[in-house]
């Protein structure tokens, strides 16, 4: 699935926001954090900042520093086991909800197309985004996920949207609870 320009400026959003969060903790605690040292150093140094122009140029730049990291998953549980998850159940919904909103489009699409042919469009059609659905988050069936998205793109009923949203939910729920726990 590739990104669009809006979900990629709401990835750097939540990079920010992961950034200002890094940059509030005290010196002391930052020296614990699992980052390269670079990424350490400027936070200490925004840390420090109080005008608020030098401040922002700076978190961009830490920002900048993160989406060069493979993975800000280990920032985002150091964060929440200090302060709390809430920013890591923000980052996992809005996962969540571009998946949603993947399938939907995906059906969406499909629709339109069986549409130009002249062809039936029914609940059994087979869904590649729901595969990869299913690949990411094992315990998902995607026949459901391809049914429910089938089911929004011909009616347009919310309902639809929020029960799959709830399942992608359920299934990242389900998940987390059977993966090991990460330090």
């Amino acid at each position: 699935m590739e990104l669009s320009r809006s979900e990629q400026k709401r990835r750097v959003k939540q990079l920010e926001e992961l950034a200002e969060e890094l940059a509030a903790l005290p010196a002391a605690v930052l020296n614990e954090l699992p980052a390269g040292e670079e990424l350490r150093s400027q936070l200490k140094e925004a840390a420090g900042l109080k005008h608020d122009g030098a401040r922002k140029r700076l978190i961009k730049h830490i920002t900048k520093l993160l989406r060069e990291e493979d993975s800000p998953e280990p920032l985002y549980q150091f964060l929440a086991g200090r302060k709390g998850n809430a920013l890591l159940r923000k980052k996992r919904q809005h996962e969540l909800e571009h998946l949603r909103d993947a399938l939907i489009d995906e059906a969406i699409a499909a629709q339109q197309l069986a549409r130009e042919r002249q062809e039936d469009f029914s609940e059994r059609w087979r869904s590649q985004t729901a595969a990869e659905i299913a690949a990411a988050l094992p315990g998902t069936d995607p026949s459901e996920l391809s049914r429910l998205a089938f089911f929004f793109a011909v009616s347009r009923n919310p309902r639809h949207s929020r029960e799959l949203f709830r399942l992608l939910r359920a299934a990242q729920e389900q998940h987390d609870r059977n993966s090991p726990a990460t330090p």
